[in-house]
C-alpha cells in the first residue's frame, strides 16, 4: 500500500513539472516574440507557434494530458452518433423562430404603447 501511494505522489509531481515545463515553452516562444522585435514578423510567429506546439506535445504526455486525449477520442465517437438535421428542417427550424421573434417584438411594442398610454392617462399629462 505505501509503495502506491509512492508512486502515485512521484507521478503526480512529475506530470506537474511537465505542466510547468510546458507552460513555460509556451511562455518562452511568447517572450521570443516581443524580444526579438528585429527579427522578421513570419520568424517571431513560428517562434510562438513552435512554443505552443512544443508546450502541447510536452502536456499531453502527462496523466491530465492523456485523459485530455481520451476525452476528445471519446467525443469523436459520440459526434459520429448525432443526428444532424436536413437543411429543410433547418431552414423551416430558422424560418420559425424568425417569425415568432417578430410576432413577439411587436406584442411587446405594442404593450409597451399600451402602457405608456395608460400611464400618460392616469398621470394626466400629454406628450
Amino acid at each position: 500500500m505505501a509503495t502506491t501511494t509512492t508512486e502515485t505522489s512521484e507521478s503526480g509531481v512529475l506530470d506537474t513539472l511537465k505542466l510547468l515545463i510546458a507552460a513555460g515553452v509556451l511562455v518562452g516562444g511568447l517572450f521570443g516574440y516581443y524580444y526579438y522585435l528585429t527579427w522578421s514578423l513570419p520568424l517571431r510567429v513560428l517562434l510562438v507557434l513552435g512554443g505552443l506546439a512544443a508546450g502541447i506535445a510536452i502536456a499531453m504526455t502527462s496523466t491530465q494530458g492523456h485523459r485530455l486525449w481520451a476525452f476528445i477520442q471519446g467525443s469523436r465517437v459520440e459526434i459520429r452518433k448525432v443526428v444532424w438535421p436536413t437543411r429543410q428542417e433547418t431552414t423551416q427550424t430558422a424560418i420559425a423562430v424568425f417569425v415568432f421573434t417578430l410576432v413577439m417584438a411587436v406584442f411587446f411594442w405594442g404593450l409597451d404603447s399600451f402602457l405608456l398610454w395608460l400611464t400618460r392617462t392616469l398621470v394626466g399629462s400629454t406628450g
